[in-house]
Order: C-alpha cells, then sequence, then structure tokens
C-alpha cells in the first residue's frame, strides 16, 4: 500500500475504533494505543493521574519502539480489521 492509500485506510480505522460504542478488552486499547501514538508521532511516556494504567502504556509504546510510522499504522488497520473480524 503507498503512503497516501496507507495513511487514508489508517484514517478510516481511526475512525471506526472511535464511532465504536461498546467497550473494547484492555489488550486491545493498550494495543491500538501504542499503535497509534507511534503512527502519529506523538509516543511521548504517558502522563496521568493512574500510575498503574501509566505503567501499561508506557510498556505499550516500550514494545512498539522499534516501528516506524508506517508500519504502526500498517499494524493498527490490521488489529483494528482483526477485532471486528472475530468479535462476533
Amino acid at each position: 500500500m503507498n503512503d497516501p492509500d496507507l495513511h487514508i485506510t489508517f484514517e478510516k480505522a481511526v475512525k471506526s475504533i472511535n464511532d465504536h460504542t461498546e467497550p473494547f478488552p484492555a489488550d486491545v486499547l493498550l494495543k491500538l494505543y501504542a499503535y497509534y501514538k507511534r503512527a502519529t508521532g506523538n509516543d511521548q511516556t504517558p502522563s496521568g493521574s493512574k500510575p498503574l494504567i501509566n505503567a501499561f502504556k508506557a510498556n505499550a509504546l516500550f514494545q512498539t519502539r522499534e516501528l516506524t510510522q508506517d508500519e504502526a499504522k500498517q499494524l493498527y488497520i490490521e488489529a483494528v480489521n482483526h477485532y471486528f473480524l472475530y468479535r462476533k
């Protein structure tokens, strides 16, 4: 997939997640969080009021540290597709 197509598909995947109203499993949320942060270049250490949640987020980001933005976009798309395909 070339870069413009990848970006469009990524944006559609993000929209499908944002539009989804049912709760997500925690492992799916962490994976999507890390891929999204890497894909958008906004991958600073999490800061929030809940240290345990921040630790899980930091670990998820650490596990994706070697990904390029395009690789993270592709993995985000795949994770979204997998979630919606197998959640039924």
